[in-house]
């Protein structure tokens, strides 16, 4: 009945779900900037579709860029989680000194103009940079090499990890480990059976939104490392070289760029969805 009093004084498009008169507005003001937005990716799918691409598929400059992003990617990846859930546990569950301090330096590069992370980087790890020459004499060296590569994107896309992995830890119940605790498991156990699958949506979704930014990093690449092919020039690097060249290749490695970051974004909506939470709040 209450529902039946309230449909009484709605507009009577309403009542049948169509907006009224004056809900009109909204449509049109939202227009403008929807289509800015989706524009660009429609017309992109028109023309991956007219101008036929693929064939750039097989030359040397899209096989070895995309081989090159999708190794460092992954080795990216690979080093934010190792290193990076540690310290995100950290961040989640334990108070100590100059906690929002570390927290503010790693939340950071997220907002750096990714150019300037570039110099920072060479500031700190170039050859004559405050740590390369110490670097160097192990042996190692950074700038304008695949490892330099993983070092820029790691930079830039490992808060991402850091972030979600935080948030999916703190959304751990403590009261479930502690009743593990009490029934006898060990710290390694609860972490294992308890704490890691709770706090997988998360990892999972700093995890893919971390390897996303990775595969797309270009500033900070181009500065610390290169644009070299085959050896530092990752696809974002390609299709800057690709543009005058061949706008076919360009416009395929664009493509394959943007499929990654809507399956990325997909996954992402699929994962904190099920747990009843906005997607992507990170």
């Amino acid at each position: 009945m209450a529902w039946r009093s309230r449909r009484a004084f709605l507009h009577p498009a309403m009542r049948w779900g169509i907006p009224s008169p004056h809900g009109f507005g909204w449509y049109i003001g939202a227009l403008p900037l929807a289509l800015f937005l989706s524009g660009p990716l429609l017309v992109l799918a028109f023309s991956l579709l007219q101008s036929s691409p693929w064939r750039a598929a097989t030359s040397e400059l899209v096989r070895q860029a995309f081989a090159l992003t999708l190794k460092t990617s992954v080795g990216t990846t690979l080093v934010a989680i190792g290193a990076g859930t540690p310290l995100a546990y950290l961040l989640a569950r334990r108070r100590f000194p100059g906690k929002a301090l570390l927290e503010g330096l790693v939340e950071l590069p997220v907002v750096i103009p990714p150019v300037a992370a570039g110099v920072l980087l060479l500031l700190t790890f170039g050859r004559r940079g405050a740590l390369g020459p110490l670097l160097e004499g192990v042996g190692i060296t950074l700038p304008f090499t695949p490892a330099g590569v993983i070092a820029a994107q790691l930079f830039i896309s490992a808060p991402f990890y850091i972030r979600g992995a935080r948030l999916g830890f703190m959304m751990v119940p403590r009261e479930l480990e502690e009743a593990a605790a009490v029934d006898g498991a060990s710290s390694l156990q609860i972490l294992r059976h308890v704490t890691l699958p709770l706090a997988f949506p998360g990892l999972f979704s700093g995890l893919i939104l971390c390897w996303a930014r990775a595969v797309g990093e270009f500033g900070a690449t181009y500065l610390f490392a290169g644009n070299m092919p085959g050896r530092t020039q990752t696809m974002p690097l390609a299709i800057l070289s690709a543009m005058e060249s061949d706008l076919g290749a360009a416009l395929l490695l664009t493509g394959i760029l943007t499929a990654s970051a809507f399956a990325t974004l997909l996954s992402a909506w699929w994962v904190m969805g099920r747990r009843g939470e906005p997607p992507l709040a990170l």
